[in-house]
This record gives structure tokens, C-alpha cells and sequence, in this order.
């Protein structure tokens, strides 16, 4: 297969172009295109359009290695950083980072039907390279990575172990929100291979057992209308299941009906979508046994159409 996810493709006998979202098998791909839809076709149908690199695609390499003082030589800082295709958004690419100054000889091997090697190179200090792609979707299907790390520097250095991290990603690695990726300056989900040397810190283990009483915690004020809808409550909403984003949603409501008791506000409008009504269902069934509520009711339909509740509160 000549082609990767995310290579963008012009089809042969017909006027349409897109990004390669999904590899079927050997002989046939999918393409989504700007309407989003995914388009099954042979990849003897499609030829690759040069100019476009995806997300994490470009290799800062150097041809010689410059003379770092010892004090500033940094030999902690490989990352495993996951971003979004800039075109493609569902899917992921897996960039190896180097945000040290030793030179990394690189490999990484998947063991989707058996072993195969993805990837093996050179990566230079204060860089980055894609390794691997991925489909959405497929989270669940995702292969074990296996990346192996030998650290090489010309300097009078003390280089570490090498580094063989061999992991099956899951949804719940995904939990956490985006960061601002070192060396990509992008916003993506950044795992540290090398982890840092474990320090105790005197002061927070002496705090540990002697714990002050916890203060007062302020509740918020919530909003008039509280949106539920997932994507406004957390920027990884690809990586969870649907009983996952049910759950937020819910804690959400609760947290926001309990914070609007506190600050004894009148009625407060939730906003959960139409959907397939269960999230809807879930809410009402929740506000018919609140002792604190008075009554709810579909919220202005001029507005929110179907999609929202209004409670009045006691």
C-alpha cells in the first residue's frame, strides 16, 4: 500500500479530492472529502496530490550536532505527542518528540496481524517526527506500539539505558485535556516516555500527614443556561464511548442544578440537544424526584427548539 492516512488524493475518473481516513486493506481505502462523507474506492482509482503535509509530517532534522554546555545539556524529554489531522479530523497522528539534546535512534513496531515495522530513523535534538497514524474510530482496534530509544550524543555525556516503551493505547489515556506540544507548538495530548527521576519533596510529605482542615469550598455561580452538549465540556470527546459522555454530561447537570439551589436562583434552562432523547429522558426522570425542584417544562422552542429544559426551583 502506497498510500498513509491523512495523504491527500485526487480521484482518477472522477472530479473529487479528499483525505485518506481510513486503510480497508491492501487493494481499497476511504476517502472523506469536504462534506465529510466517507467514500470506500480502490487505490488504483486515486493518485496522491503533492503540497499538502499533515499535522506533525515535517522532520526538523540537523546536519551537525552543535556543542551544548554541560549545564544546559537537557537528557530528559521524549514525548509520544497525538495531534488531529489539520484536514482530516478524525484522524490522529503519533509524533515521536525530542525535546532534548541527545540524538535519538528511533524505532517503532506494531503488532496488528503480527509484528510490522512502522517506522525507524534518526531524530535530532529539539525535534519531532510523525511515526505512526491512526483512525478514530478504530481506537478500540488500535495496535500495541512498541518504540525503542538508543540516546547518542558526541559529547562527554553520561547517555541513558536505552528507552523500549510498549503500550496498547485505550480511550481513558485520552482523558485528560489538550496541551501545548514542545517543539510542534500544537495543541495535542503529550505522553512522556522518559519519565522524571522520582523526587521526595520534603515540605509536601511533611503536609501529607500533618493535612490543616480543608477550608470552605465556594460554589459557583452557575449561568441562566448551562449547555450540555459534549463538545463545550471537554476537548477529547472523540476518545470516549457514549455511556462515557452520558456520564459527564449528567455529573455536569447535577453539579450545575446543585450550584443554582445554592445560590437560589429561580430557573435555570439546560441545554441537552434532541438527539436520540435518551440524555433528555435521564434529566427529567433526575428533576421529577428533586425535592428542591417546583416543575420543569420544554424551555422556549422559538429559541432552543426541542433541545432544552427549564427548571424552576423552590
Amino acid at each position: 500500500m502506497q498510500y498513509k492516512l491523512g495523504d491527500f488524493v485526487r480521484f482518477v475518473d472522477e472530479k473529487m479530492e479528499g483525505f485518506i481516513t481510513r486503510i480497508i486493506d491492501e487493494d481499497m481505502i476511504g476517502v472523506t472529502g469536504e462534506d465529510d462523507f466517507e467514500i470506500p474506492v480502490l487505490a488504483r482509482k486515486v493518485t496522491l496530490v503533492h503540497g499538502y503535509k499533515a499535522a506533525g509530517s515535517e522532520t526538523t532534522a540537523a546536519t551537525s550536532e552543535p556543542q551544548t554546555p554541560a549545564a544546559e545539556f537537557k537528557t530528559k524529554g521524549v514525548y509520544l505527542g497525538v495531534v488531529a489531522d489539520a484536514k482530516a479530523n478524525s484522524v490522529v497522528h503519533f509524533n515521536l518528540i525530542n525535546d532534548t539534546t541527545f540524538r535519538l535512534l528511533a524505532t517503532l513496531i506494531t503488532d496488528k496481524n503480527g509484528f510490522k515495522g512502522e517506522y525507524a530513523g534518526i531524530i535530532a535534538p529539539q525535534s519531532a517526527v510523525k511515526i505512526y497514524s491512526a483512525q478514530l474510530a478504530d481506537l478500540q482496534l488500535w495496535p500495541r506500539l512498541t518504540i525503542n530509544v538508543l540516546y547518542y550524543t558526541t559529547q562527554n555525556i553520561e547517555v541513558p539505558a536505552p528507552l523500549t516503551v510498549s503500550e496498547k493505547f485505550k480511550a481513558k489515556d485520552f482523558a485528560g485535556s489538550k496541551k501545548s506540544l514542545p517543539v510542534l507548538n500544537q495543541q495535542g495530548w503529550l505522553i512522556q516516555l522518559d519519565e522524571p527521576d522520582f523526587v521526595i519533596d520534603a515540605r509536601q510529605l511533611k503536609e501529607a500527614f500533618y493535612k490543616p482542615a480543608e477550608e470552605k469550598v465556594a460554589v459557583q455561580k452557575p449561568q441562566r443556561e448551562i449547555d450540555l452538549h459534549i463538545e463545550k465540556l471537554r476537548d477529547d470527546y472523540q476518545f470516549l464511548s457514549s455511556a462515557e459522555i452520558q456520564k459527564i454530561q449528567l455529573d455536569h447537570f447535577n453539579k450545575a442544578l446543585d450550584s443554582a439551589i445554592v445560590h437560589q436562583l429561580h430557573d435555570v434552562v439546560f441545554i441537552h440537544g434532541a438527539g436520540n432523547g435518551i440524555l433528555r429522558h435521564e434529566i427529567h426522570k433526575a428533576l421529577s424526584k428533586h425535592p428542591k425542584v417546583q416543575t420543569f417544562m420544554d424551555a422556549l422552542k422559538e429559541k432552543f427548539g426541542y433541545g432544552a429544559t427549564r427548571v424552576v426551583l423552590k
